[in-house]
């Protein structure tokens, strides 16, 4: 059957098929000129869809995960730092710690470029198609401190616990109360051996338990999160006061 008014790349798009009309328009002009066969048209349609579905995909993906804004991982200055694991964190870009579950503690002073290898890493985890969700800790805490109903509670969880990477930013910047352990610990528990979690902190383990005070899972979230764990520990000076010395 023609379609209405001959306009096939409208009724594909009425189909359901995500390419733009302009960039169907092109194709078969293209396919016109090259004599495709029925066949290798079919062929090509699907390959422009599915390049198109991914794109958009990612985009979508890409807001959902609010990364923010970051610097790229090329003008990371590795040489800058006295003490970073370089190879480890190349070896994390290879993303078999997502497949094992195994979580990413990025650990250093304030300005040392937690937070961009953080983002960096989350990006490059989008790119390969993994979902991600970014969040700063108090971000996290105050979103989900305020629904008292557990029923709504669980629903909003379902951001934290269901990307397949979620990066929790600043660890120790801010302090916290002992319903905010039991919600990291809730998150992270959920999340054990099954979904990496990346946590930026300034702190060490054993200092966790001042960001909770009067917690008792401070103990668990540590050995739950530590049980499969990467740690990339940064000894520099921050970036920020170095730039303003300048």
């Amino acid at each position: 059957m023609t379609p209405p008014n001959g306009n096939v790349p409208e009724a594909l798009r009425a189909l359901g098929l995500r390419t733009s009309r302009d960039a169907l328009e092109a194709f078969f002009t293209h396919a016109t000129k090259s004599r495709l066969s029925p066949l290798e048209t079919v062929e090509h349609l699907i390959a422009l869809e599915r390049k198109e579905r991914e794109v958009k995909n990612l985009v979508q993906r890409t807001r959902l995960a609010m990364l923010g804004k970051f610097k790229p991982l090329d003008q990371f200055d590795w040489n800058h730092p006295r003490k970073i694991n370089h190879a480890l964190y190349e070896q994390l870009t290879g993303f078999d710690f997502i497949e094992q579950g195994a979580n990413v503690l990025l650990r250093g002073q304030s300005g040392v470029g937690k937070t961009t290898l953080a983002q960096n890493l989350g990006f490059l985890a989008l790119q390969k198609g993994h979902r991600v969700r970014f969040t700063t800790l108090a971000q996290a805490l105050a979103d989900l401190g305020k629904h008292d109903s557990l029923a709504v509670f669980e629903r909003r969880l379902l951001l934290y616990t269901k990307p397949a990477v979620l990066i929790v930013d600043e660890l120790g910047y801010l302090p916290a109360d002992a319903r905010g352990g039991d919600i990291l610990y809730n998150i992270i528990s959920r999340r054990h051996q099954q979904r990496p979690t990346v946590i930026t902190t300034n702190l060490a383990f054993k200092q966790w338990g001042t960001i909770f005070p009067g917690a008792a899972c401070v103990a668990a979230l540590v050995d739950r999160f530590t049980e499969s764990c990467h740690v990339i520990d940064i000894d520099a000076d921050s970036w920020r006061q170095r730039k303003g010395a300048k």
